[in-house]
């Protein structure tokens, strides 16, 4: 499945968040999202995946799920949002129950999702006894039981410490190699974007419009042993973005 976004502008009451968003993601591409805070990347993650409409534009789905898809378009939060009294298990369960796939047939798609993101052994624990980064792989195994062909994925690893981030980042590219997903990923890491991103959309600051878009051509499997290059384009990520970040502080602070 393809995605295009043609003119995406929105507000809440008076106040201007999203001003003429226009970008493409392709099928098997991770388009990530950075802007400074308050620029609108939550609020255009929620109208991409419909929890919103646009004031104006539109988003645009071409192509077809993949065969047995049950939600064609899924997310990824920064929270985890699991329930603390389900196990692993329980809390993949429940959103194929949302499908009514139950019995034996839930139990092959959860054992094979498990697998898939090395949690098996996990799967009678409850969320208090998973590490933050154990958290966030059951919130990646729940979202890839549905079979999606696109991941929304709003800051999924920000409330991990930094070596944890690293680990997670090589299990979504290896990931990303044996399911070939699609992903709009919304970020505040540069090294992050960088190190995830086939092209990364940058935002100016509140109300978010589109500053650039940058496409970096390393392959995904190769970006680990190039960290060199990374850091130069993460500098020059930073460069688009330091003035828009000062302005954006500045309003905060005013406003407080």
């Amino acid at each position: 499945m393809e995605l295009t976004l043609d003119g995406i502008s929105h507000a809440y009451n008076q106040t201007e968040v999203l001003r003429d968003i226009s970008f493409s993601l392709k099928d098997g591409e991770i388009v990530c999202i950075v802007g400074p805070s308050g620029c609108g990347k939550s609020t255009l993650l929620r109208l991409v995946g419909g929890l919103e409409r646009p004031d104006t534009g539109q988003v645009l789905v071409a192509g077809a799920p993949p065969a047995g898809s049950l939600n064609p378009i899924t997310y990824i939060f920064q929270d985890f949002a699991l329930l603390p009294w389900r196990t692993v298990e329980g809390n993949i369960s429940l959103v194929l129950e949302d499908h009514g796939r139950t019995g034996a047939d839930a139990r092959a798609i959860i054992d094979d999702v498990l697998a898939r993101t090395k949690l098996s052994e996990f799967r009678s624990a409850l969320p208090r006894q998973l590490s933050g980064g154990m958290k966030q792989r059951v919130a990646i195994a729940r979202a890839l039981s549905v079979r999606p062909a696109i991941m929304l994925m709003d800051e999924p690893l920000s409330a991990l410490d930094s070596q944890t981030r690293e680990l997670l980042m090589d299990d979504l590219i290896e990931l990303w190699m044996r399911e070939g997903f699609s992903a709009c990923y919304v970020t505040h890491n540069l090294a992050e974007a960088v190190r995830l991103g086939h092209k990364i959309v940058i935002l100016s600051r509140r109300p978010g419009q589109m500053r650039e878009v940058l496409t970096i051509d390393i392959p995904l499997t190769e970006r680990a042993g190039r960290l060199g290059e990374l850091e130069v384009l993460q500098r020059e990520l930073w460069t688009l973005l330091r003035e828009e970040a000062s302005a954006a502080d500045r309003e905060l602070s005013s406003v407080a």
